[in-house]
C-alpha cells in the first residue's frame, strides 16, 4: 500500500510460553477505515496495544507517517498522532463532558500562577469543548453534564469525537458499538464515518462483521497469532471473511 500512515512489520509478541503475535504486519492507509477481525485470542487486543504504546514487541518494526517509531508509552504515540478508544472508554464518569475532552490536557491560567496554583481555564476548556466536538456531532451532548449521566451511546460519541479533536492521524477503536442499541451504533457510525471524511485515519476492532462490512474499505484477518491476509471490503464476501478466521472453507462448512 503506497499511502499507509501506519506500516508494521512482522510484529511479534510473547507472554512466557504463550506466543500472542508472531510475524505479524500490517498496513493502514491514509484517510481509510481498516476493519481487524479475527476471534477471541487471535492477537486483535495485543496488536493493537503495541500500535497504541501500551505494550513493546518483541520483534519487528513499525514505521508511523513515514518515520520508524519505537512507543515506549501511550503518551509517546498520542503525541505522534495515534489515538486508541477502549471499550471502558477512559472517560471520568464523575467529570462533565468538557472536562473529559480535556482531560489530560488541562488549560491553566498564566504562567505565574501555574506555578503556584494551577488555576483551570474551565471557561475555555468548555468552550473550545464545544466546538471541538462539534466537528464530528451534530447534536452535541450538554457540555456540562456529568459524563454518567450520559446514554451509552453519547459516552462512546464522546470519546471517539475527543480522539478525532484533538489533531490525531490515526484512530484506533476496540468494539466501539458493543452493548448498543441500534440507533446508537448508527449515530457512533455516522461519527466514524466522519472521521474519515475529514482524512483520518481509523482503525475498527469489531466482532460484528456486519458493521465491518458497512463501514469499513479493508479488512485484515488475524487467526492464532498470525495475519492471514487482507481484503477489500469491496471486493470480498462475509463468507470469505468468515473462512479466514476460522480456517474452515465455506464448503466444509456445509454452505451450498
Amino acid at each position: 500500500m503506497p499511502d499507509a500512515v501506519l506500516r508494521a512489520h512482522a510484529i511479534s509478541k510473547s507472554f512466557g510460553p504463550v506466543v500472542a503475535l508472531q510475524d505479524v504486519s500490517i498496513d493502514l492507509g491514509i484517510g481509510e477505515i481498516t476493519g481487524l477481525v479475527g476471534d477471541n485470542g487471535a492477537g486483535k487486543s495485543t496488536l493493537v496495544r503495541v500500535i497504541s504504546g501500551v505494550l513493546r514487541a518483541d520483534g519487528g518494526s513499525i514505521e508511523f507517517d513515514g518515520a520508524r517509531v519505537d512507543f515506549a508509552s501511550p503518551a509517546e504515540a498520542r503525541a505522534r498522532g495515534i489515538e486508541t478508544v477502549y471499550q471502558d472508554l477512559a472517560l471520568v464518569g464523575n467529570l462533565p463532558v468538557w472536562a473529559n475532552v480535556y482531560l489530560g490536557r488541562e488549560l491553566i491560567y498564566g504562567l505565574k500562577f501555574a506555578k503556584f496554583m494551577h488555576v483551570l481555564d474551565k471557561r475555555t476548556m468548555s468552550s473550545n469543548a464545544r466546538e471541538m466536538l462539534r466537528q464530528f456531532i451534530t447534536n452535541v451532548p450538554p457540555i456540562n453534564e456529568s459524563v454518567e449521566r450520559l446514554s451509552g451511546g453519547q459516552r462512546q460519541i464522546v470519546a471517539i469525537a475527543r480522539a478525532g479533536a484533538w489533531g490525531s492521524k490515526l484512530i484506533v477503536m476496540d468494539e466501539p458499538t458493543a452493548a448498543l442499541g441500534v440507533a446508537e451504533t448508527k449515530a457512533v457510525e455516522d461519527v466514524i464515518m466522519e472521521l474519515r471524511q475529514r482524512g483520518l485515519s481509523v482503525l475498527v476492532i469489531s466482532h460484528n462483521l456486519d458493521q465491518i462490512f458497512r463501514i469499513t474499505d479493508r479488512i485484515w484477518v488475524l487467526r492464532r497469532g498470525r495475519m492471514i491476509g487482507q481484503r477489500k471490503t469491496r471486493e470480498t464476501q462475509p463468507d470469505e471473511i468468515v473462512s479466514m478466521i476460522t480456517g474452515v472453507a465455506a464448503l466444509d462448512r456445509g454452505d451450498p
